[in-house]
């Protein structure tokens, strides 16, 4: 699962975090990371995200994607 994801390059300045919990892992977004983006780069960082999750899920991972919440 490793080399899957670190295949998959990341658009620029944009980062996620993957968390390895018992039974799945889950993909969690930066939102300070998504929002100087441009509309452009925001779809690359959404395909990004649909991309590592199936890369994950094709190797055998139940995977969650969540974000964490601006205040």
């Amino acid at each position: 699962m490793r080399r899957a994801f670190h295949n998959i390059l990341a658009p620029n300045n944009f980062k996620i975090s993957i968390i390895d919990n018992d039974h799945f892992l889950t993909i969690k977004l930066n939102e300070q990371s998504f929002l100087p983006l441009t509309h452009d780069e925001k779809i690359e960082a959404v395909r990004y995200i649909s991309t590592v999750k199936k890369a994950l899920e094709m190797e055998g991972a139940i995977v969650l994607v969540t974000r964490e919440i601006l205040k």
